[in-house]
C-alpha cells in the first residue's frame, strides 16, 4: 500500500498519535466485545494505521542515514554520527 493509498485523516497523524491508536484497536480487538462488523472495520483500519506507522519509520531512518564507502570503495549506508 502506497502513502498515497493512505486515507487522509491517517497521512496527518504522526507516528506517536498513529501508533497510539493502533495499540487501542489492538487492545480493543484482543478483549473481543466488538461485534464482528465493527471489529473487522477496527482491522482495516488497524492495517492501514500500521502501514502508516512503516512508512514513518523508514522516512524517519532515510533522514538519518549518510551514504558511506566501503573499504574497496562500494557505497553503502552507516547510521549518521548524530550529537
Amino acid at each position: 500500500m502506497a502513502e498515497e493509498t493512505i486515507p487522509a485523516d491517517i497521512r496527518k497523524l504522526s507516528f506517536e498519535d498513529a501508533l497510539g491508536e493502533l495499540e487501542k484497536i489492538v487492545d480493543e480487538l484482543e478483549q473481543g466485545a466488538a461485534k464482528l462488523d465493527d471489529a473487522i472495520s477496527a482491522y482495516e483500519r488497524g492495517t492501514i494505521l500500521k502501514r502508516h506507522c512503516e512508512i514513518k519509520l523508514r522516512e524517519a531512518k532515510a533522514r538519518i542515514e549518510k551514504v558511506s564507502l566501503d573499504p574497496d570503495g562500494t557505497p553503502g549506508t552507516e547510521p549518521a554520527d548524530i550529537d
